[in-house]
């Protein structure tokens, strides 16, 4: 959970909403489901922290949805193991 204010989806207004939608319509289809929901069962603490500002939400999170493509060559479990290291390297616990 995160220590700062979030916007809910159910609350957010026409331009949070828009910018939610389009980053996860770049998402492989098994992306769609959040792994760890909130109990609302919204986006993890990770995402919702980026509710204050719309376009940083989309455009910090469509990245991941394009280099997560299946059209590049890099199968999912290699894309998954590159993220996975640099999530260590840069010791997230995302």
């Amino acid at each position: 959970m995160t220590w700062i204010k979030t916007v809910p989806f159910e609350e957010a207004d026409e331009k949070l909403r828009k910018a939610m939608e389009a980053q996860r319509g770049l998402y492989p289809e098994e992306y769609a489901t959040p792994v760890h929901p909130t109990p609302d069962g919204g986006s993890s603490g990770i995402v919702a922290s980026h509710s204050l500002l719309p376009d940083a939400l989309y455009h910090a999170f469509s990245t991941f949805g394009v280099l997560m493509s299946p059209e590049l060559p890099l199968r999912r479990e290699q894309h998954e193991m590159i993220a996975t290291v640099v999530s260590a390297l840069n010791r997230c616990h995302y």
